[in-house]
């Protein structure tokens, strides 16, 4: 009884007018309490001490890990909206990850930049071709290539298709960038906050970090669905005109 009420839930979903109605309610709560945890963790990450070694450069840690992990969790999410696309045939799930490729691309970019204004008085390089940033690299590409698909394709139902199975066989390069540091010798430092044997990293700089990544992940939401209300908006729009130039042309 408990698992057909929520596959009903899941379902209602499948309308856009139910989700719109739904998602007018949450978007203002989570953007709320977005602005709320992105105060706190930005009073934490300015008011802890430097780092020994690293001086105020470590603060870049904040910005600089967040988006590197949602850059792989954002293309996650579409690697699930796009199975939904291509086996239960979810009328949300390709406005799902057509949604979400810009902002994956910009954290991406924000991971990247980040991570060459750290890297620089760390490695005394802006950029070095390991296997981390050259991963993270092909990565912000692949965003780049699934947004110039979806707007180069007139036909949103193929455009859905053959946008999820490029997410699906892209998703191989996830891993790579989990583990490259493991796998391969690279100046990028290894894992410190999420190891089976528990973090390594001080809990001064912990603190401010989990709570820079929580608000992260929460803006990434908000903003998602927002996306996804928009991208609703635009199709019924675009049917709309259609329907209106069908219309014109029979009575012409």
């Amino acid at each position: 009884m408990t698992e057909s009420l929520a596959i009903t839930k899941f379902s209602d979903l499948a309308n856009p007018a139910r989700f719109l109605s739904l998602t007018g309610r949450i978007i203002p709560w989570l953007a709320g309490l977005t602005l709320c945890l992105f105060a706190i963790g930005l009073y934490l990450s300015f008011t802890t001490e430097g780092d020994y070694q690293q001086g105020d450069t470590v603060r870049i840690m904040y910005v600089h890990v967040p988006a590197a992990w949602l850059s792989m969790m954002c293309y996650t999410v579409m690697a699930l909206s796009a199975i939904g696309t291509l086996v239960w045939r979810h009328p949300l799930a390709d406005v799902s990850h057509k949604a979400a490729a810009p902002l994956g691309a910009a954290f991406t970019l924000i991971a990247l930049a980040t991570g060459s204004l750290w890297g620089k008085p760390m490695w005394g390089t802006w950029w070095v071709w390991d296997a981390r940033l050259t991963s993270v690299f092909i990565l912000f590409l692949m965003y780049l290539g699934l947004i110039a698909l979806n707007r180069a394709m007139d036909d949103p139902s193929k455009a859905a298709r053959v946008s999820a199975v490029f997410i699906l066989v892209g998703f191989v390069n996830i891993p790579i960038i989990k583990f490259s540091v493991e796998w391969w010798n690279t100046l990028h430092q290894p894992a410190s906050v999420v190891r089976l044997d528990g973090p390594t990293i001080d809990p001064e700089f912990l603190t401010p970090l989990l709570v820079m990544a929580v608000a992260f992940t929460l803006l990434f939401f908000t903003l998602h669905l927002m996306a996804m209300r928009n991208e609703i908006w635009r199709r019924r729009v675009g049917a709309q005109r259609r329907l209106a130039a069908r219309m014109a042309s029979r009575e012409a």
